[in-house]
C-alpha cells in the first residue's frame, strides 16, 4: 500500500493536499493554483523527470536534470483526457558531447523512464478506481 494522503478544503475554497510523511500542496480551481486535471500532467512530468535523472547526472554531472513539457488531450464532452504528451529535454551543450555519446544518453534516458515511471504505467493501462463515500451524521 502506498503512503497515505488526503485533502482537506480552505475557507476561501482553494484546497490542500497532505501526506503522512510531511508533504504539502495547495490546489483547486482558478487563477494561481492548480486543478487535479494539471496534478495529472504535473505526475506525468514529473516521474519521467525523476526516473531519467540518474541517466542524466551519470553522463552529465550531479544537479543535472531533465526540462520536461506536458500537455494533454482534454475531451470536454466526456470530462476525460485522451492523450498525454511528453517533451523531455535535457540541456547538455556544456558537455561536448558527440552525436553517439548523445544519442546514447537519450536511450539511456527513454528506457530508465520507460522502466520506473509507475504514473506513466498507470495511465497507460485502464485503471479501475474504488470510491467509498461515507457521509457522517
Amino acid at each position: 500500500m502506498g503512503k497515505r494522503l488526503w485533502v482537506e478544503r480552505n475557507k476561501d475554497g482553494s484546497w490542500d493536499a497532505f501526506s503522512e510523511d510531511g508533504a504539502h500542496l495547495k490546489f483547486g480551481k482558478g487563477k494561481g493554483v492548480f486543478s487535479p486535471g494539471d496534478l495529472m500532467k504535473i505526475a506525468l512530468g514529473a516521474c519521467a523527470a525523476l526516473s531519467s535523472s540518474f541517466a542524466v547526472e551519470h553522463s552529465l554531472g550531479k544537479g543535472k536534470g531533465p526540462h520536461v513539457v506536458i500537455d494533454g488531450n482534454y475531451d470536454a464532452e466526456n470530462d476525460t483526457y485522451l492523450a498525454f504528451t511528453e517533451q523531455v529535454t535535457v540541456d547538455a551543450t556544456d558537455a561536448n558531447l558527440s552525436d553517439e555519446e548523445a544519442e546514447k544518453l537519450k536511450d539511456r534516458m527513454t528506457r530508465h523512464i520507460e522502466k520506473a515511471c509507475t504514473v506513466k504505467h498507470t495511465y497507460e493501462r485502464e485503471t479501475p478506481v474504488r470510491m467509498q463515500v461515507t457521509v457522517r451524521h
